[in-house]
C-alpha cells in the first residue's frame, strides 16, 4: 500500500507571508462584514445553474442497472479476459449472456 506524502505545516513566518500576499491582491479584496451579511448560498443565488450541475454529476442512470455479485472464477479465465484490455468485465458479461442464450 502506498501512502501519500505528508505536507509539512507552514511556519508562522511562512503563514504571515501568505496572508500579506493575499491582502495585497487588488483583484481579490477581503469581503466586508456588510458583504458577508448579504451573501447567499450558491444554490439560492443561482438555482438554475445549481440544478444543471446536479444533473451533470456522476454516471447517468440506466433503466436496468447491473448488480454487483461475488463470483469465483479460475485464475486462467480471469487472466485471459484481463489480457484483452480495458472493458474485460463487460466481455465476461457478454460471454455469460451468450452462454445463457440471452
Amino acid at each position: 500500500m502506498t501512502t501519500k506524502p505528508r505536507i509539512k505545516p507552514l511556519t508562522t513566518a511562512e503563514e504571515a507571508k501568505v496572508q500579506r500576499q493575499i491582502a495585497s491582491d487588488p483583484d481579490a479584496p477581503e469581503a466586508t462584514d456588510e458583504e458577508l451579511a448579504q451573501a447567499k448560498p450558491f444554490a439560492e443565488a443561482f438555482p438554475d445553474l445549481m440544478e444543471s450541475i446536479k444533473r451533470a454529476r456522476g454516471r447517468p442512470s440506466v433503466e436496468k442497472p447491473r448488480q454487483q455479485v461475488s463470483l469465483r472464477l479460475d485464475p486462467d479465465v480471469i487472466k485471459a479476459f484481463k489480457s484483452t484490455g480495458k472493458g474485460w468485465q463487460g466481455r465476461v458479461n457478454e460471454a455469460l449472456r451468450k452462454a445463457a442464450g440471452l
